[in-house]
């Protein structure tokens, strides 16, 4: 009887243990590979420089440099605001959780740099969990990174095809007034290493089942 005991809860063990590889499964689904639309607007982009990819749980807008570049007694500042178009295929429950982004920024002393990065969705601001922005004082001279955590609800899509945009505001800049004479502040946005190419932001996702 004990054996029989045993072997039947062997049996569930295992029974729900496949049930629960089937629900990993089930959150780990990601897109398709797909290129989705980007539209760009500001002096830091030009029109038709940028791509978005679309694949696994992550969307890469790819571009190239974005930098500002002040030399004395120069104030620089460049924008670039993204429209990116989402749409997500039925049967997909998707949840957007952070934004990744990375750069390098050099400020000489009397020098000064901001990064200030928006996140919008459907038009809307969106809230972040930690700061987008930055500062870099006199005597910066490094690489940073930010990833941002996203407060934003589930886009439901489980039934029907829902169609989105993203938009992305960033602008950089880079303050000489009081630098020394042939030195310079830049402040960029770096591209992040991927198997794509040159990356300028990354949006990723959850998966929760329908």
């Amino acid at each position: 009887m004990k054996i029989l005991t045993g072997i039947i809860s062997s049996l569930t063990l295992l029974s729900l243990n496949l049930v629960g590889l089937s629900q990993a499964q089930a959150l780990t689904k990601g897109f398709t590979f797909q290129k989705v639309p980007v539209t760009l607007f500001g002096n830091g982009c030009p029109k038709g420089t940028a791509e978005g990819i679309l694949v696994g749980d992550t969307l890469s807008v790819t571009f190239s440099e974005f930098e500002a570049l002040a030399a004395p007694p120069k104030v620089v500042s460049k924008s670039c605001n993204l429209r990116i178009g989402l749409n997500v295929p039925s049967g997909l429950n998707v949840q957007p959780i952070n934004v990744n982004y990375l750069g390098f920024a050099d400020v000489p002393t009397g020098g000064s740099a901001n990064l200030n990065v928006r996140i919008l969705f459907q038009g809307q601001i969106v809230p972040t969990n930690n700061n987008p922005n930055a500062t870099f004082n006199p005597g910066f001279s490094d690489v940073w990174n930010k990833n941002v955590g996203i407060t934003l609800g589930t886009i439901n899509a489980c039934k029907n095809p829902v169609n989105s945009i993203f938009g992305i505001n960033t602008n950089l800049t880079a303050r000489a007034t009081n630098i020394p004479v042939n030195q310079e502040t830049q402040i960029r946005l770096d591209t992040i290493d991927t198997t794509i190419g040159p990356v300028l932001f990354q949006i990723k996702f959850a998966f929760n089942p329908c």
